[in-house]
């Protein structure tokens, strides 16, 4: 088996790709990269199925080596990045050959890049997909949902592509050094709140708490009181947005639960979850409230022509 040697994991760097799909009754979350438009520019770069596998690399630090000849995609946070001793740009094709080393500094801005490499990685597949979910045990290399360590061979096949390409730079990624705006789809529980609390959520200015991570983002701000608010369990999409009995936001992503009974307030629009995954602890947030006609409207407006 050859491919890429791990000579240095790096502070969190998983196998992904687009997650497992229809399997929430079996109670197998999602999983799959965090941040979709990155991981699929990486894809579209190294002229991949959509559902190729991909390095999602939390922070930086990773160190491969390249066991074969072959032309890889960076895209995502901004992290330095050298081959050899050569830095090298992201959101662009690189061409490797056996022996080069790839070495990620550690994010500027963001905190999640996308290593794709033509043809795709191979790893075994496990509900359809590859995706390491950390929390369920599930996937990755050994098939127990374990980050990449030192000493793993991350396989792949060789590839002739030599033409280098890159994605234009209004394409790239936009990193808020504010304050985020993410759009919130009001959902049915929606209508049980209180004018104050509805008004008191939109007003604040939330910050991403340390106890956050890819199953959920947990928010700090002035609590809202929910006493009387019970539901039932339900189903658990992603981006769902719910009070728990403390009264502090916590928006669930792509390795959360499949059910739960917390009352939502709606959704996060699917296009801002990628930013949130550009997003670390201590960062601020501002919710925007947003309607499903209008997510639909900018949904096809942005879709391939």
């Amino acid at each position: 088996m050859t491919g890429f040697k791990v000579i240095n994991p790096g502070m969190h760097s998983l196998l992904q790709d687009k997650g497992r799909m229809g399997f929430h009754s079996l109670g197998v979350t999602s999983g799959g990269a965090f941040d979709q438009y990155s991981f699929g520019w990486a894809n579209r770069l190294c002229l991949n199925p959509e559902n190729a596998g991909c390095i999602e690399i939390l922070v930086g630090g990773l160190i491969l080596e390249a066991q074969l000849s072959t032309q890889i995609a960076i895209t995502g946070a901004d992290m330095p990045i050298k081959i050899n001793d050569s830095i090298v740009e992201n959101w662009c094709t690189h061409n490797i050959q056996a022996g080069d080393k790839i070495a990620f500094g550690y994010a500027t801005a963001g905190c999640r890049a996308y290593l794709a490499v033509a043809g795709g990685i191979q790893a075994p597949v496990i509900f359809n997909s590859l995706s390491t979910v950390v929390r369920e045990s599930l996937g990755g290399l050994t098939k127990l949902g374990k980050p990449l360590e030192k000493g793993d061979i991350v396989a792949c096949s060789s590839s002739s592509h030599s033409t280098e390409r890159s994605v234009p730079a209004k394409y790239h990624c936009e990193f808020d050094t504010d304050i985020a705006e993410i759009r919130m789809v009001t959902g049915y529980q929606y209508e049980q709140f209180s004018q104050q609390q509805i008004s008191q959520f939109f007003a604040t200015d939330y910050v991403i708490s340390p106890n956050s991570d890819r199953m959920g983002y947990r928010l700090q701000g002035p609590a809202i009181d929910i006493t009387g608010c019970e539901m039932l369990s339900e189903g658990i999409s992603l981006g769902a947005v719910q009070l728990p009995a403390d009264g502090m936001p916590i928006i669930l992503l792509c390795d959360r639960q499949t059910i739960g009974g917390y009352p939502k307030l709606g959704s996060v629009f699917s296009q801002d979850i990628a930013k949130l995954a550009q997003m670390m602890p201590g960062k601020k947030l501002r919710f925007k409230p947003f309607s499903i006609e209008q997510a639909q409207q900018l949904l096809q407006e942005s879709a391939p022509k």
